[in-house]
């Protein structure tokens, strides 16, 4: 067996599920792969997400649902880094997850590239997008 590694995101307020769907919506070759829900008398919010699997830009991910409400959340520290190959992808990426939210790098030319943005989503989740 070839060991493999993914990205697993826990999400403690539901939102597993509208999130998956929103970056699912932003990303070419990106699809939902597996889902399971909670079923009534487990210890989770029935049809909430228990485990999905989904993929962006053939990347794999995870995520959960979390019934037990952690003192931890998402953190910039780790965040999903996207290579984009336009402009126009790059803009669009960063208007989709930075709305409504503070950039903790706006949009810019900084000495490592001509144009990068870092941005944490609504969910928490932090992205950071690189004009190649």
């Amino acid at each position: 067996m070839t060991q493999k590694t993914t990205t697993f995101l826990m999400f403690q307020n539901g939102d597993a599920e509208e999130a998956m769907t929103s970056y699912i919506s932003l990303f070419d070759d990106a699809k939902v792969v597996h889902v399971e829900r909670f079923a009534a008398g487990e210890p989770g919010p029935e049809g909430k997400i228990k485990h999905a699997t989904f993929t962006l830009a053939g990347q794999e991910y995870m995520c959960i649902d979390s019934e037990p409400v952690h003192a931890f959340t998402f953190t910039p520290s780790i965040s999903i880094y996207v290579a984009c190959d336009t402009e126009e992808e790059i803009d669009r990426l960063y208007a989709a997850l930075g709305e409504g939210r503070q950039a903790l790098m706006p949009l810019g030319s900084y000495g490592f590239s001509t144009k990068f943005g870092w941005v944490n989503d609504r969910f928490g989740v932090s992205w950071q997008l690189n004009l190649t």
